[in-house]
């Protein structure tokens, strides 16, 4: 764990209804092991010395349901706000940053989907967003890149130097990132994440590596790839 200690506050987005999953139930909700997806991320988080609170960004309707299975299993003693969430990931982390009651110098945006982020990860996004302002976790684009017209006919195959794939989490000083929101606001515009709305200030952003096992589980595949991540992770953890 790094040495300087900054401490920041948490926006854990889990607000969506998960269409690809094709499931009745909550991407976030589904099962992972003994516990849901949505309570293993919030382990992490909670366990981690350098979050000082949490908003959790859920549909109202399902506040009953987090108090009852999903908030008793991260054991914390950590405040943790449920806030509900909007019609977009953007409305919803924007319901996330306001229902922070005092946030900390860094806040932390994360995908509540994302179960298998690190300690080391969030130390590293935490740390080098108190000294530039923003970072995010990313990793290098491994495959080839085609950019395909309508149709499906190949139309350019693109360099894949300097092209990273952007995950969560992604940390931000509160007040840029709060800027950033209400001018995206302002003007309309929907980025595809939170760092593209700090970006389009002119304000750079800083990326560190990630993890390929950091995943997002949208779809039946992902939460099968998700079962052999934790049965590896667990097999790892049971050897002496």
């Amino acid at each position: 764990m790094n040495e300087t200690r900054h401490m920041a506050s948490a926006v854990i987005v889990a607000a969506g209804r998960g269409v690809r999953m094709c499931s009745p139930v909550a991407k976030q909700f589904l099962a992972l092991g003994d516990m849901p997806v949505l309570a293993r991320t919030l382990q992490v988080f909670a366990a981690h010395p350098q979050i000082s609170d949490i908003c959790l960004v859920v549909p109202e309707a399902d506040f009953a349901f987090c108090r009852k299975s999903v908030l008793p299993l991260t054991q914390t003693p950590k405040p943790v706000k449920l806030t509900a969430g909007g019609r977009k990931r953007q409305d919803s982390v924007k319901c996330g940053l306001a229902g922070l009651d005092r946030p900390e110098k860094i806040i932390l945006i994360h995908d509540g989907v994302r179960p298998f982020v690190t300690a080391e990860l969030i130390s590293g996004c935490i740390d080098i967003a108190a000294e530039t302002g923003a970072c995010i976790a990313g990793i290098p684009a491994a495959e080839t890149l085609k950019r395909v017209e309508p149709g499906g006919r190949i139309a350019q195959t693109l360099s894949r130097d300097g092209i990273w794939l952007a995950q969560t989490p992604q940390a931000f000083e509160s007040g840029l990132i709060k800027r950033a929101f209400e001018k995206a606001a302002a003007d309309g515009f929907l980025g595809t994440d939170d760092a593209s709305l700090v970006e389009r200030m002119g304000v750079g952003v800083r990326i560190i590596e990630g993890s390929r096992s950091n995943i997002k589980i949208t779809t039946p595949a992902d939460l099968e790839m998700a079962a052999r991540l934790l049965e590896n992770q667990s097999t790892a953890e049971a050897k002496p």
